[in-house]
C-alpha cells in the first residue's frame, strides 16, 4: 500500500475498530499524522489542537485494526500508559509481521 492509499483508506474507515490493517497501512498513515501535526504545530498552537483532536479517532482506529493484524485486542494500545517501556513495547508490536487470522479469533 503507497502513502495516498492509506491515508484514503485510514479516512474511509475513519472510526471503523473491526478488521485488520497492514503494516504499511498503518506506518504510512502515522507519518501522516506526525506531518501534519507538525505543520499545525508550526503554524499555531490552535490549530496543532484542532488538528489533534480530528486524527486522534482515526489513530486510534487504525493502530487497533494493526493491533487485530498481529492477533492482538486492540486494547493493547492502553499499555503506552506505562512510562517509556510501556511505549515501547506497543511499538513493537505495531511494527511486527501480519499473522493468519487465529480460529479463536474467528469465533469470537
Amino acid at each position: 500500500m503507497n502513502f495516498q492509499d492509506s491515508i484514503k483508506t485510514c479516512f474511509n474507515k475513519y472510526a471503523s475498530f473491526e478488521g485488520r490493517a497492514s503494516r504499511s497501512e498503518y506506518w504510512w498513515f502515522a507519518l501522516f499524522t506526525f506531518l501534519v501535526a507538525y505543520i499545525g504545530m508550526s503554524l499555531s498552537y490552535t490549530l496543532y489542537v484542532l488538528i489533534a483532536l480530528a486524527l486522534v479517532v482515526p489513530s486510534t482506529a487504525a493502530a487497533t485494526r494493526r493491533l487485530h493484524d498481529t492477533n492482538r485486542s486492540g486494547w493493547w494500545q492502553l499499555i503506552a500508559l506505562l512510562p517509556i517501556v510501556g511505549i515501547i513495547i506497543l511499538i513493537v508490536f505495531l511494527a511486527q509481521e501480519s499473522k493468519p487470522e487465529s480460529p479463536a479469533a474467528i469465533s469470537a
